[in-house]
C-alpha cells in the first residue's frame, strides 16, 4: 500500500477534490492511502473558512481522505511559499508518506519540476530581487525572470493559481531533500475562482462558487458538488457562513492601536518597501475594513495579501510567534484505514502526534506556545460566526473519527 500526501484548504471539499483522489488512486493502486495537509480555521487567502476544521476534515473523510492533519495559521495564512513549506513539512515529519498528489493547469510535473528548479537557483534570486526593486510587482518580477532563463513556455506556467502551487510543493520537497514522489492530476472543470451562470453547469465547479450557493443555502445547486454526503453533513453541523466583518468594531480597535513598530513585526508587511508608517496612517484614518485595504494597499500588492495582514492583525500574530518548522502533528480526523497509518506514524513520525487536545500540554515550549496561539485563532474565528459558541473549542474538540 502506497501512501499519498494531499495539501488543500477544503474550503470546502467538493468534487474536484474527490476527482483528484479518485485519479491518484488510479495511478497508484486503489489500496492507496491518503494524508491531507489541511488549513484550520483560516485560509491563504485572509478569510474565515466557509465551515470550522472539524466539519471540513468530517467531509474529507466521508469524500475519501483517510487521514487529516492540520497547517497551523501561521502556514495556512501565508504566501504560497510559505504555505507550501509548512504543508510540505508536515507530510515529510509523518514518516510515512510516499507520494505528494497535487493539482495543476498543466498537468505535467516534469516541467513544473524546470521551474521549481530555476525557482530554487542563485540566479533566480538575484535577478527577481532587481527587478522588485526596480518596481515591478513580485508576481511578474518571477515570471520575467524565469522567462528569460527557461523560456516564454515556461514563464507562462506561473501565470495559474495551481501551477504556481504545484511549483511551491516542487520547491519544499527539493528544499528538504525529500524522498517523497511527486504527481500532478491536470485539473478540470471551472477555473480557480471563477462563477459561472446558466441552469446547465459543469461537473466541477469552482470553491468559490459552491460557496456562494451556501451562503444563499441554496442546497439543491450545492448538493451534486458536495460529495460523500456533504450536503447532509453541512445542513446538520454547519452553523452559517463565517464573515470577518461581525467583528469589524473590533478589528478597527486594534487597527487604532497598531504603530508602525507593530506593523514591522508582522511577517511580509513590505517593511523593506517603508510600508509600516502607511499601514499605521490608514489604521488611524479608516472606518471600515474595506476602507483600510483602500487606504492602505500598494498599487502592486494583491488584495490576498493585504487581507493576510489584517488576520494577522486581528490574531495577535507576529514573526517572533512563528516556528522555523512546524513543531507537531495536530489529528482532525481519520477513519479506520487513517487508525493504521497513526499506529504506523507513532514510530516513524519525526514530531509529537497531537491526537488529543490535552496532548499539546506535553509539548516542548515552541509546540505549547504554538498550540496556544491556534486556541487564540479558533475563539476570534467563532466571533466571526452567526452565533458565537462557547470560547474555548480548541481544547474541548477532538478528531473526527468515521
Amino acid at each position: 500500500m502506497q501512501v499519498v500526501g494531499i495539501v488543500a484548504e477544503y474550503n470546502p471539499f467538493h468534487t474536484g477534490h474527490a476527482y483528484q483522489i479518485a485519479r491518484t488512486r488510479a495511478a497508484l493502486g486503489e489500496d492507496a492511502a491518503v494524508v491531507a495537509v489541511m488549513s484550520g480555521n483560516w485560509i491563504q487567502g485572509g478569510r474565515c473558512a466557509a465551515a470550522d476544521k472539524w466539519t471540513r476534515s468530517r467531509l474529507a473523510l466521508t469524500g475519501g481522505v483517510d487521514l487529516v492533519l492540520e497547517l497551523p495559521t501561521v502556514w495556512a495564512v501565508s504566501s504560497a511559499e510559505n504555505f507550501a513549506r509548512g504543508a510540505v513539512g508536515i507530510l515529510a515529519a509523518a514518516g510515512v508518506v510516499d507520494v505528494l498528489s497535487f493539482g495543476s493547469e498543466c498537468g505535467e510535473v516534469d516541467r513544473l519540476r524546470q521551474v521549481a528548479a530555476c525557482l530554487n537557483s542563485p540566479v533566480y534570486e538575484a535577478g527577481v530581487r532587481r527587478f522588485v526593486d526596480e518596481g515591478m510587482p513580485f508576481a511578474a518580477a518571477r515570471q520575467e525572470v524565469v522567462r528569460g532563463i527557461l523560456g516564454p513556455e515556461h514563464a507562462e506556467l506561473l501565470s495559474t493559481p495551481n501551477n504556481n502551487l504545484g511549483v511551491e510543493y516542487l520547491r519544499a520537497l527539493d528544499r528538504l531533500g525529500s524522498d517523497i514522489r511527486p504527481v500532478t492530476v491536470r485539473r478540470e472543470g471551472a477555473s480557480h475562482d471563477s462563477m459561472l451562470e446558466g441552469e446547465s453547469l459543469p461537473k466541477f465547479l469552482s470553491a468559490t462558487q459552491i460557496r456562494a450557493f451556501l451562503m444563499d443555502e441554496n442546497w439543491r445547486a450545492a448538493e451534486p458538488y458536495l460529495p460523500g454526503g456533504g450536503a447532509e453533513i453541512l445542513q446538520k453541523d454547519w452553523g452559517g457562513m463565517p464573515d470577518l466583518r461581525r467583528a469589524e468594531r473590533g478589528l478597527l480597535t486594534r487597527l487604532r492601536a497598531m504603530t508602525a513598530g507593530d506593523w514591522a513585526a508582522i511577517p511580509d508587511s513590505g517593511a523593506a518597501e517603508g510600508l509600516p508608517p502607511r499601514l499605521e496612517r490608514a489604521g488611524k484614518r479608516c472606518r471600515s475594513l474595506e476602507e483600510f485595504l483602500q487606504l492602505a494597499k500598494p498599487r502592486h500588492w494583491t488584495q490576498a495579501r493585504m487581507r493576510r495582514l489584517l488576520v494577522w492583525a486581528f490574531l495577535g500574530l507576529t514573526q517572533a510567534v512563528w516556528p522555523e518548522v512546524p513543531p507537531y502533528l495536530r489529528v482532525l480526523g481519520f477513519n479506520a484505514r487513517g487508525q493504521e497509518l497513526l499506529k504506523e506514524m507513532k514510530s516513524r513520525a519525526a514530531l509529537p502526534i497531537l491526537t488529543k487536545p490535552a496532548h499539546a500540554r506535553e509539548l516542548e515550549e515552541a509546540g505549547r506556545r504554538l498550540f496556544s496561539l491556534e486556541v487564540q485563532c479558533t475563539d476570534l474565528y467563532d466571533l466571526c460566526l452567526p452565533e458565537v459558541p462557547v470560547p474555548g473549542r480548541e481544547w474541548t474538540t477532538g478528531p473526527v473519527r468515521l
